[in-house]
């Protein structure tokens, strides 16, 4: 991706969250001067802020997001929360990969924007993906049964709870959708488990400056 595309997702993602009432932490908004000036090692190490990725497909409207990491924490460390949140914008008609996490339990919610959908396979014993067998999820605390793939679609202020190891693959449709996660500590880096041959974060390429730095770029820019 260049380095102007991803200015342009964040500037798009800014607007979209401000046209539904959703105000980010003011670091959300810093420039790489402000960045530069505060004491951020909390945010770097468990990784709070701006994530933009195609997942190496280079066609980020059928397969990317706009993240941002509002709250999280680092077990090794005990630093931040025991707990996470983030927000997913998902372009209309774009997708996320069919992926699983071994330990991470989050509720995905429609936050607002378009339709929030989802489709749900269990893991077999082998950690692979099972296309056979139905899936018991909780909709907020309401018990529901799915076909192993069945499209689900998640209406504003609903949500829907995932296991670990129950693979899944979401997605937005009739608009920009910003999806909402709740969930216990998030690892990027470890507790991805992707059932497609992609990549979890993307190569930029540096035709502008950046207008906010992503969260896998800290160590590069601030060197901590």
């Amino acid at each position: 991706m260049k380095r102007s595309m991803v200015n342009k997702l964040l500037e798009n993602a800014k607007q979209l969250l401000s046209n539904n009432g959703f105000a980010l932490p003011e670091f959300g908004y810093w420039s790489l001067s402000e960045w530069e000036q505060a004491d951020t090692e909390t945010i770097q190490k468990t990784m709070l802020g701006w994530d933009v990725t195609d997942f190496g497909c280079d066609d980020f409207y059928s397969m990317g997001a706009v993240l941002f990491t509002i709250r999280n924490g680092e077990l090794k460390s005990n630093l931040g929360t025991p707990y996470a949140e983030k927000i997913i914008i998902i372009p209309d008609g774009g997708r996320l990969p069919l992926h699983c996490h071994k330990t991470k339990t989050e509720d995905i919610i429609n936050r607002g924007g378009g339709t929030f959908w989802i489709q749900l396979y269990l893991s077999k014993s082998d950690g692979q993906v099972d296309r056979e067998n139905d899936v018991t999820v909780y909709c907020d605390g309401i018990k529901k049964t799915f076909g192993p793939g069945e499209r689900v679609e998640i209406s504003k202020g609903n949500s829907i709870t995932l296991t670990p190891g129950l693979y899944h693959v979401f997605g937005a449709s009739n608009g920009d959708t910003v999806v909402g996660e709740v969930s216990s500590v998030n690892d990027d880096i470890t507790d991805n488990y992707f059932a497609e041959t992609v990549s979890r974060f993307s190569s930029i390429e540096e035709d502008e400056p950046a207008l906010h730095p992503l969260c896998n770029e800290y160590e590069r820019l601030f060197g901590n």
